[in-house]
């Protein structure tokens, strides 16, 4: 599934609202905000993204605590939602989509290759629990393609 047709209804969805929407990425390295940038006048409502792919990105510029990342692991629900409320309050957006997982090759921590979490904070906050067996690739564009098409869904 392309990531554009969400991304087209997200970015007019956006702006008829007059909302804005940011990232924090850690297993998709820049994907969401690719995809969103694909669209003409994404620059209205998409304001920008950090790219948190270490645990000290995470704390030191998105404002995950330590203490979630220890009790819960990088890989988490709890962890997502941090990232997320923290792209929100650093980027000055009404919306934030954070995604955080493994990719692979290999587990992490005992953690399963594959497993993804996706945090959408706005209005409405909804998380995704994902667990992909897809490769590298894979996994990151079933993440883009799950966060997109969920945020989409929350809009309409």
């Amino acid at each position: 599934m392309s990531s554009k047709a969400p991304a087209q209804s997200i970015v007019e969805i956006l702006k008829s609202r007059g909302e804005t929407v940011s990232v924090a990425e850690s297993l998709t390295g820049g994907g969401l905000g690719h995809a969103l940038t694909q669209i003409p006048g994404a620059s209205e409502v998409f304001i920008g993204g950090i790219i948190a792919y270490t645990s000290q990105v995470k704390v030191n510029f998105l404002g995950v605590k330590q203490s979630t990342i220890d009790q819960y692991t990088v890989v988490s629900e709890e962890v997502a939602v941090e990232m997320a409320q923290g792209a929100m309050e650093k980027l000055g957006t009404t919306w934030a989509i954070a995604t955080t997982g493994i990719a692979g090759p290999g587990d992490y921590m005992g953690i399963r290759e594959g497993t993804v979490w996706i945090a959408i904070c706005g209005p409405i906050r909804q998380t995704l629990h994902l667990t992909l067996d897809s490769g590298r690739d894979g996994v990151r564009q079933g993440a883009i393609s799950s966060a997109m098409g969920t945020f989409a869904r929350i809009l309409r």
